[in-house]
């Protein structure tokens, strides 16, 4: 059921929790921006992942918030919703042993369900970081290596290439704990993947690979009885440092049963229309994702992942500005895209490109709202793209007014520009930007964000008990409100510059 005004009475008055610390000296803005924050992640929702019927709730009430701010519906038939069609593989049970001791799945090992072909018990061996020199000890061997992120090391696709030339059976990573930027997280919440219906199946890897957690005691049990030493190997292979081959005592044994199903999860997208007829063809998209993970693997003792702040939060600032300019619109165009499957490789924008409500050509930006988390001060903001198209320009000048200092990804070898949908309008060479709260290195600050993504991403501590930093939360708040109007009612169309080098050649 869809467009249920007592549906949203009801969330509103069971599910709107309110901030916890001195929420009587929120400005309205951001109380009410909260409020909405509440509803969208509450546990009615279900932590709303795509294709559930929590998502759906979710939905419904995005979509009654559009049409109470008089936005005008671009969805599938004149509706509020583009209904995206999806294809799910999952694991949905699985064991793992090694000489009779278990490997925990979801905690002590993990892979997707692409590496999750026939698997055969069979002997193993440790390789340290599995270089060529490697090959000739691997055939018909299941073969342990460190997934170390180095230059100076072979990556993991070199790690595949060697082992698979070599005739191995399979690979066990060992995920890297020196990989602090971004530790490796677990539990995992499940292991499933997601494609869009009409997408091509993406093709297999060459082996099967399994990751195990090397802050847990996964690689003692995988090699009890062979004289070595798990810590000391992960502390070694943490740091590059030089690592031992041997074999294995005991042998490897895994089994797993999969189910695959269809379901269906819509974008929300609506209209506010431009007041200058001479820019009707230079909209600008505002996107963010709803969707989230749903229930999952328990975390001390809970298992639903809400994702207030990825991403009911920004979905909540994009219903909040849709309000504050209910009847009065900008000189351009606003479309307000709610995407889904963001978390599943960023479907719902894919699926909007190729079926986009108005023709590509008239669309002349994408501003989108993900990956931030106002949990301290916010004096520095890492921007996406900030160098490569005139947003970057604005972006800076909005934040150099309100004295914040706005700079490039301090951290590019996580990828971020690349993990949300603004990368979906970047690839159709669509000017497109993205945020990111940003700190000095070695700050309280920094100590906030390491420990949120060791503890907090993507797991169910991202709720409304959180502690959030209400006036770094307003600041952003009062920073895109200004961004978006001095993009839609700026005299410069947004466009790349001249030496951009994310400026897709022929989009």
């Amino acid at each position: 059921m869809r467009n249920s005004s007592f549906l949203l009475l009801v969330l509103l008055l069971l599910g709107c929790n309110q901030p916890t610390e001195t929420s009587s000296s929120l400005d309205k803005d951001t109380q009410a921006w909260w409020e909405t924050t509440s509803v969208l992640s509450s546990d009615a929702m279900e932590g709303r992942d795509a294709g559930s019927p929590g998502y759906e709730r979710a939905a419904e009430v995005v979509a009654e918030r559009f049409a109470a701010a008089g936005l005008e519906p671009l969805g599938d038939n004149g509706s509020w919703f583009q209904e995206v069609s999806m294809e799910e593989e999952a694991i949905t049970q699985a064991s793992f042993s090694v000489g009779g001791r278990e490997l925990r799945f979801l905690h002590d090992i993990y892979l997707s369900p692409g590496s999750a072909t026939e698997i055969a018990e069979a002997p193993m061996i440790y390789c340290g970081y599995c270089d060529s020199t490697s090959q000739t000890l691997v055939k018909d061997k299941w073969v342990i290596c460190h997934a170390t992120r180095r230059e100076e090391l072979p990556n993991n696709s070199d790690r595949i290439k060697y082992m698979s030339e070599g005739g191995a059976l399979g690979i066990i990573f060992i995920a890297d704990p020196g990989f602090t930027i971004e530790p490796p997280r677990w539990p995992f919440a499940y292991s499933r993947s997601v494609r869009l219906a009409d997408a091509v199946d993406p093709t297999p890897p060459t082996l099967p690979t399994f990751t195990i957690n090397a802050g847990s005691d996964a690689l003692n049990k995988i090699i009890a009885g062979s004289g070595q030493n798990a810590k000391e190997l992960i502390d070694l292979g943490s740091n590059g440092q030089p690592l031992p081959v041997f074999e294995v005592p005991d042998r490897f044994s895994a089994s797993f049963t999969k189910s695959n199903r269809s379901l269906q999860s819509p974008n929300i997208i609506g209209l506010l229309p431009g007041t200058d007829p001479s820019l009707a063809d230079q909209a600008i998209v505002l996107t963010a994702h709803l969707d989230g993970y749903g229930y999952g693997t328990p975390v001390d003792g809970d298992s639903l992942y809400n994702g207030t702040l990825d991403d009911a939060a920004y979905v909540a600032l994009l219903i909040q500005l849709a309000e504050r300019r209910a009847g009065k619109g900008f000189k351009r165009p606003l479309i307000f895209a709610i995407v889904t499957g963001e978390e599943k490789g960023l479907l719902g924008s894919k699926y909007m490109m190729q079926h986009l409500p108005v023709p590509k050509e008239s669309i002349a930006a994408n501003i989108n709202l993900d990956q931030l988390r106002p949990l301290f001060p916010l004096d520095i903001m890492t921007v996406h793209a900030l160098d490569e198209t005139t947003l970057g320009d604005d972006a800076r000048a909005v934040a150099t007014s309100m004295g914040i200092k706005v700079q490039n990804d301090p951290e590019p070898e996580r990828n971020l520009i690349r993990r949300s949908d603004q990368w979906v309008f970047i690839q159709a060479g669509i000017p497109a930007i993205n945020f990111v709260f940003g700190f000095a290195p070695g700050s309280e600050s920094e100590k906030i964000y390491r420990q949120w993504y060791r503890e907090g991403y993507h797991t169910p501590k991202d709720d409304l008990n959180q502690k959030i930093d209400w006036e770094a939360a307003a600041k952003f708040n009062t920073f895109f409100y200004g961004l978006v109007e001095k993009v839609a009612d700026g005299t410069v169309t947004p466009a790349w510059k001249s030496d951009s080098k994310l400026r897709p050649v022929n989009p």
